[in-house]
């Protein structure tokens, strides 16, 4: 296999010094479904040239084999604070990572370091001892434990025997929690890249499967889990919140199913993450509003009385947040993950955003889109919407960075940077 690797939205031309100049998929049927896939699900964009392949990296990071081509996409930002704020954005737990020497390494891929900190997370598991269940059973015994059955040795009392039915409750580790730990466990054993850490996760897979059944992970058997966790087991559910990342972006099964292809491998879309670190660090430094998530702006688009004959639903805008303040709406904000200080505005963000700000009927006419940024000359941007004829100014549209980096300062900061945080999230929300 030959690897490539770039970074988040690069792109990487093929060039007489590169493993990319006259490469085709032609003799490679499957490899070309699976770049015509990627390129239409937004993945990764897969050009076949004259002169070679073309690939262009989007929001998706991770791992994967693409013909005779194993491709890896790495995240912009460095390891140890993109953790950091995953940690932060998912709510899982500061632990000590294995292998933490080689953290820093090139050879690591996205999905090495949710396995890394799936491994840490099981570790803590162990340590503190895996949930046990009561379950019932009924046996014969020669030495009695539990409660006799007697509706069962009535039935055989005329016989001689040496042994007396029981009902008891043994504690048992075999329990759904524990069966979906280790079918993560082995499932994360097959994405990592790195062959240490998936010795590790594997071992740590034999000494859970001493005592729990192995069985197949999957999306509904998780979701099976995680209703079942309460009180006594919301320590698992950090590592459940990872395997459910792992499993969500795999893609085995992309297009049609008629042409589905499989995808050896793992993307993982940035967007979710950084949707998420933008909800919780909002919520928890915004107060006295309110802060929804895809919020449904209804009646903005609406059928024509008469001139819907298919009978289909009206088209609905849900922004990525709305923040609200005793029912009025003070910001409609939407984030995308891509530098926009660096690279233009897509048009297709630009009008979505246009229609944000226009639809608002109190309140300033604005709508912002918070990126990421790793620049410290960063600056908000705005664009104002102005009617063609005449330019009289309608609405606006402000480009907010955030920086990965300054936030991941102030997160590490704890109470000493409290204020410091409220400030830099009012400034996210109102500019």
């Amino acid at each position: 296999m030959t690897l490539v690797n770039l970074r988040e939205w690069e792109t990487r031309r093929p060039e007489p010094d590169n493993v990319l100049f006259e490469r085709s998929l032609v003799a490679n049927p499957a490899g070309r479904r699976l770049a015509e896939e990627l390129t239409k699900t937004g993945r990764m964009e897969v050009l076949e040239l004259s002169r070679g392949l073309e690939l262009r990296a989007t929001s998706f990071v991770g791992r994967f084999v693409l013909g005779e081509l194993t491709v890896t996409v790495h995240p912009k930002i460095s390891d140890a604070p993109l953790l950091n704020l995953f940690r932060y954005a998912y709510g899982l737990r500061d632990l000590e990572l294995y292998g933490a020497a080689d953290f820093a390494s090139s050879q690591w891929t996205f999905q090495d370091l949710l396995v890394q900190q799936l491994a840490a997370e099981a570790t803590e598991l162990l340590g503190r001892g895996i949930h046990r269940e009561y379950e019932c059973s009924r046996s014969k015994l020669k030495s009695p434990r539990g409660r006799i059955d007697f509706a069962r040795y009535l039935e055989t009392i005329g016989r001689t025997q040496t042994t007396l039915p029981c009902v008891y409750h043994p504690r048992s580790e075999d329990t759904l929690l524990n069966r979906a730990l280790l079918g993560g466990l082995n499932f994360a054993a097959g994405l990592a890249t790195d062959g240490e850490l998936k010795a590790h996760v594997r071992r740590m897979g034999k000494m859970l499967g001493a005592t729990v059944t192995a069985q197949p992970i999957n999306r509904s058997t998780l979701a099976e889990a995680l209703g079942a966790i309460d009180r006594r087991t919301s320590a698992y559910r950090p590592a459940f919140t990872i395997i459910e990342l792992l499993l969500g972006d795999l893609g085995v099964a992309l297009g049609d199913q008629g042409t589905q292809v499989s995808l050896r491998g793992f993307l993982f879309d940035m967007n979710r993450f950084f949707q998420a670190l933008i909800s919780r660090f909002l919520r928890e430094h915004l107060s006295d509003v309110e802060v929804q998530d895809e919020f449904r702006l209804k009646g903005m688009f609406k059928y024509v009385p008469g001139q819907n004959p298919l009978y289909r639903r009206e088209p609905i805008l849900r922004p990525d947040f709305v923040i609200k303040h005793r029912g009025q709406m003070l910001a409609v904000l939407d984030a995308k993950y891509r530098d926009l200080w660096v690279t233009s505005l897509p048009r297709d963000m630009l009008y979505q955003l246009a229609l944000y700000a226009l639809g608002r009927v109190s309140g300033e006419r604005l709508s912002a889109i918070i990126y990421p940024a790793v620049d410290d000359t960063a600056r908000e941007q705005q664009i104002a919407i102005q009617e063609p004829v005449y330019g009289v100014p309608q609405a606006r549209i402000a480009l907010r960075p955030l920086n990965l980096l300054k936030l991941d300062q102030l997160l590490r900061g704890g109470l000493a940077s409290q204020s410091q945080r409220v400030t830099f999230a009012k400034q996210l929300a109102f500019g």
